[in-house]
């Protein structure tokens, strides 16, 4: 029994390492320093490095883009790209993504002006702000949420400022614009701006939520079975201490996997 057994599991474990030969997974990502940027030319970060580490542990290719956005995620509807990252989970993206186990832990914050006493802790906290955001993303759909449920509550609702890039928002702010009164960004991307840019006139005022971050792949133009190869190799990466190691370069915390 146990010989049958061995002989089973080396059948498909070949058979495994045959069908990812050849192999080349597109990634597209977009520049979200301190997440994917690029650096000398090339796409670089935490999310690219994990990346590289289970395509290297599989011995297949894997390529990089950062795009626009709206253009990577395009992409990936189109099949000019498998994988798009890092993401964060809603319903919409898991009706045509997979998704890789979390990879890292992160939140959403508000980021007001230095004069502003806002310390955010609940929804009555924000009544009336004129809040920016990046969008389309899942950090606008998180606050379109959380206006629904002001909306709900009888609340006066926050009035959302939507633009297609962070800076332009964090700029605004730091210029005390009359047109806004905070920003909802990625905690991390957030101060990486601030630092960046060398913004003074703009804090931190508490966060909003906490979430996880994932690799995802287009269920139309990506391979189940290389899908699921590819997070049975990050589970193993993760259990020996490999991905919280390349995590911890980053500052970054690696999430739980269940």
């Amino acid at each position: 029994m146990k010989k049958k057994s061995f002989l089973i599991f080396i059948s498909l474990w070949i058979g495994l390492m045959t069908s990812v030969e050849g192999i080349e997974l597109k990634f597209n990502t977009q520049d979200f320093a301190p997440f994917s940027y690029e650096a000398d030319g090339v796409v670089a970060g935490p999310a690219v490095d994990i990346i590289k580490k289970i395509c290297s542990e599989m011995q297949i290719k894997c390529s990089f883009r950062l795009l626009p956005w709206r253009r990577a995620q395009q992409e990936m509807k189109n099949g000019k790209a498998h994988g798009m990252f890092l993401i964060g989970w809603n319903k919409k993206r898991s009706k045509w993504l997979y998704l890789s186990p979390p990879i890292t832990k992160s939140q959403y914050s508000f980021f007001v002006p230095q004069n502003n006493p806002l310390y955010y802790k609940k929804t009555t906290d924000i009544v009336g702000y004129r809040v920016g955001v990046y969008g389309e993303s899942n950090t606008s759909e998180s606050l379109e949420e959380l206006k629904n449920q002001m909306i709900e509550s009888n609340l006066q609702p926050i009035k959302i400022i939507m633009k297609y890039d962070d800076i332009i928002l964090f700029n605004m702010l730091n210029n005390e614009n009359r047109n806004i009164d905070a920003v909802y960004s990625n905690t991390k991307v957030g101060y990486a701006i601030i630092n960046q840019r060398h913004l003074k006139n703009i804090r931190h005022a508490g966060i909003h939520k906490k979430l996880n971050y994932y690799i995802g792949f287009s269920k139309q133009y990506t391979d189940k079975a290389i899908v699921n190869q590819f997070n049975a190799t990050f589970k193993k990466l993760h259990k020996n201490g490999v991905i919280p190691t390349i995590l911890n370069k980053y500052n970054m915390e690696a999430a739980k996997i269940e």
